[in-house]
């Protein structure tokens, strides 16, 4: 088993231009993924659509982790997303977060809870998977 992690998975999602939004999805999670973000949960489509917008607004950015722990098909990990956004300011979101893999190690699962660092509310869903 291959598995995923947040800084693949976001880096694809957020960072790559070489592939496809569903590239990306797919190579990373599961068709039914679910992901539940500071006490909201969202659907694999809905989920989707945040990262699709999120795509116009980002010009670059860096995804560091601090702590990552696997345990069979449990992950959890502490990360920081350093966003540069289009117009030129900046974001940098620090995020805890509890998933499942599925067997093939996609993420199926994410919990977590995020924690603005620099950035203005608006900016609150730029470095957090939601």
């Amino acid at each position: 088993m291959t598995r995923t992690g947040i800084k693949a998975a976001l880096t694809d999602l957020l960072l790559n231009d070489q592939i496809t939004l569903e590239e990306a999805a797919d190579r990373h999670f599961t068709p039914d993924y679910r992901q539940r973000t500071d006490g909201e949960w969202a659907d694999r489509t809905q989920f989707l659509d945040h990262i699709s917008h999120l795509r116009t607004l980002v010009a670059g950015g860096e995804v560091e982790v601090h702590e990552e722990l696997y345990d069979g098909t449990k992950y959890a990990d502490r990360h920081t997303c350093h966003i540069t956004k289009k117009d030129g300011s900046t974001v940098s979101m620090e995020v805890y977060v509890f998933a499942d893999l599925a067997p093939d190690g996609r993420f199926q699962r994410i919990e977590e809870t995020t924690l603005m660092l620099n950035g203005s509310d608006a900016d609150r869903n730029i470095g957090s998977a939601r």
